[in-house]
C-alpha cells in the first residue's frame, strides 16, 4: 500500500501544475475559472477575487452545479498545493478535461503579493436557511448576497403584498419596504395572508411587519403608514431597487408610473380582478411603462375594484407570487423578466395568456424626458400634463 506522500506524487504525475503567476495570467482569460477547495474559515480569511468555492469534501457533489460545463479551464488551488492535486485529479476523473493545480497555493500566491481579498461571505446560519439557493448555480452564494443586499418596496400589504412580501422575505431580499394605510378587517383574511385574526384593528403595515421579521431576521422591514401621493411619492420610492406594485386603483398606478419613470426604478405590476390576473414589470429604461399599456384611466364604472366585483382567494396569491419571482429576476439579472410582455392568467380555464406591450411613440413620459415630468395626482380621474415646459 502507498503512503501519503507516494499517492500524492502518483496524483501529481498525472495532473498538470502550474505556478502562480502562471494562473494569475490565465485566470484573465475569458471563461477561466478560479476554484478555490480549502475550507469555509481558510476561504474567509482571504481569497482570489472571483474564486469559485467549494470544499474539496464536497466537490464530487457540487462540482456540476457550480461549473456545468466541462469544457471550461478551471485552475485548482487550496493552501499549499496537495488538496488541490487531487482535486484536480478528481475533476479529470469526472469528465472535466481542462484542469490544473497551482503550486504553492494560496500562501505563495498571498507571499508573491498578488490580488486578494477577504470575501464578503454568509454565515453558518444564512448558508442553511438558503442552501437550496446555494446549490443553483445561477444563484449561488454571490446571488444570495445580492438577495440580501437588495431593496424592494411593495406598494400594499393586502392581497398582492402578502404572498409577494412572504416569498421576498422568505428568499432573504434585506429590505422590504411595505405602504399601506389600512387597518386588518376580517374581510381581508380571505386572501391577505400576511395578517390574521389576532390582528383585526391593527395597521396592516405593523401585521405585516410582524409576520415578515418572524419570518426571517435577516429582512429589515421598513413601513410607511401614510397614503401615497404627489406630495410624498418621490421621497418614499428614491432608493429602492424594485416596486412591487399591488395598488387596486388607477390615479395610484398612474402617481407610481410618473414617479417611477422620473427616478428609473422598476415596477413589477399585478393586477387581479374576480378569476383573472395579470403580471408584467416596467422598466422605464429598457422598456414600455404603464403609461404605454393604459394611455388614460376609464371610467369608473368599466373598473370597479376587488370589493365591488369580488375576487377569488387564492388568485392574488398566484399573481402576487408571480411578481415576488420577477422581483428576484430583476434583483441577480436571470431569464428574461416580463419587460414588454403582459402574461394573463385565468383561473377558471387554468390558462396564461401573454401579450405584447409596445411603447407608445406619442407618450411623453419617459426617462429620456424625466428632468421634465411633473409627478402629480389624477383629479377626479381627469388627467393633468405630465411634463413640464421645456426650460426658456
Amino acid at each position: 500500500m502507498p503512503n501519503f506522500r507516494e499517492l500524492l506524487n502518483a496524483t501529481k504525475a498525472e495532473i498538470r501544475e502550474v505556478s502562480p503567476e502562471e494562473a494569475d495570467a490565465a485566470r484573465r482569460r475569458t471563461g477561466t475559472v478560479v476554484l478555490d477547495v480549502r475550507e469555509p474559515d481558510e476561504y474567509q480569511q482571504g481569497a482570489i477575487p472571483g474564486a469559485v468555492h467549494i470544499p474539496r469534501g464536497t466537490l464530487e457533489s457540487n462540482i456540476e452545479n457550480r461549473i456545468p460545463d466541462r469544457a471550461t479551464p478551471v485552475i485548482v488551488h487550496c493552501a499549499s498545493g496537495v488538496r488541490s492535486a487531487f482535486a484536480a485529479k478528481t475533476l479529470a476523473d469526472l469528465g472535466y478535461a481542462d484542469v490544473v493545480s497551482m503550486r504553492g497555493g494560496f500562501n505563495q500566491w498571498k507571499d508573491e503579493g498578488r490580488d486578494w481579498s477577504a470575501p464578503r461571505t454568509l454565515d453558518a446560519a444564512q448558508r442553511n436557511r438558503y442552501q437550496r439557493h446555494l446549490l443553483l448555480p445561477e444563484v449561488g452564494e454571490a446571488g444570495q448576497l445580492a438577495l440580501l443586499d437588495a431593496k424592494v418596496l411593495l406598494l400594499g400589504a393586502g392581497g398582492l403584498g402578502s404572498p409577494a412580501a412572504l416569498y421576498l422575505a422568505a428568499a432573504g431580499v434585506g429590505r422590504i419596504g411595505i405602504i399601506d394605510m389600512d387597518v386588518v378587517d376580517e374581510s381581508n383574511l380571505q386572501r391577505q395572508i400576511l395578517h390574521n385574526v389576532d390582528r383585526i384593528g391593527e395597521r396592516k403595515v405593523d401585521s405585516a411587519k410582524k409576520t415578515l421579521t418572524a419570518m426571517n431576521p435577516d429582512v429589515d422591514v421598513v413601513t410607511y403608514d401614510v397614503r401615497l401621493g404627489a406630495d410624498n411619492v418621490m421621497q418614499i420610492l428614491e432608493g429602492w431597487d424594485v416596486v412591487v406594485d399591488g395598488t387596486d386603483n388607477f390615479p395610484t398606478r398612474f402617481l407610481v408610473n410618473d414617479a417611477s419613470v422620473k427616478l428609473g426604478i422598476p415596477v413589477v405590476h399585478g393586477s387581479i380582478f374576480r378569476f383573472e390576473g395579470m403580471v408584467t414589470v416596467f422598466d422605464p429604461k429598457n422598456g414600455p411603462t404603464y403609461r404605454d399599456m393604459v394611455p388614460e384611466p376609464p371610467p369608473a364604472e368599466l373598473a370597479p375594484s376587488c370589493a365591488e366585483a369580488g375576487v377569488l382567494g387564492v388568485l392574488p396569491g398566484i399573481v402576487g407570487s408571480l411578481q415576488a419571482i420577477e422581483a428576484i429576476k430583476l434583483i441577480l439579472g436571470l431569464g428574461d423578466p416580463l419587460i414588454g410582455r403582459l402574461l394573463a392568467y385565468d383561473a377558471l380555464e387554468q390558462t396564461f395568456r401573454e401579450y405584447k406591450v409596445n411603447v407608445d411613440p406619442t407618450n411623453e413620459v419617459t426617462w429620456a424626458n424625466r428632468d421634465r415630468i411633473v409627478v402629480a395626482e389624477l383629479d377626479d380621474l381627469c388627467m393633468p400634463h405630465p411634463l413640464a415646459p421645456p426650460a426658456a
